[in-house]
């Protein structure tokens, strides 16, 4: 069956570094594009970043554009989040995810904080 596995979360300061990994299996991964969401307290679900299935098409919201990475690695079936100068705002939980055509599926997520 479809897994999404995340990793990667944590506490950082505020300005810190952090890089989330997304291991999936049960699809063929280099045949479907993957995002990332997240969702913190109280506030909806949020596009983070989307990548094309060979890495070659990236997409942020301007609010994510400059500080965060996607990037993919198929011949490990993981996708990355590489998130750089992060502010407290940015504390959520990530969920990565994928659109099969007939359903959607995400992990059970990694925690972010961000914190002094």
């Amino acid at each position: 069956q479809v897994q999404l596995v995340e990793s990667g979360g944590g506490l950082v300061q505020p300005g810190g570094s952090l890089r989330l990994s997304c291991v999936a299996s049960g699809f063929v991964f280099s045949n479907y594009g993957m995002s990332w969401f997240r969702r913190a307290p109280g506030k909806e679900r949020e596009l983070v970043a989307n990548i094309g299935n060979y890495g070659r098409q990236t997409n942020y919201p301007d609010s994510m554009k400059g500080r965060f990475t996607i990037s993919r690695d198929n011949t490990k079936n993981t996708v990355y989040l590489q998130m750089n100068s992060l502010k407290p705002e940015d504390t959520a939980v990530y969920h990565c995810e994928v659109d099969l055509g007939h359903g959607r599926y995400w992990g059970q997520g990694t925690q972010v904080t961000v914190s002094s």
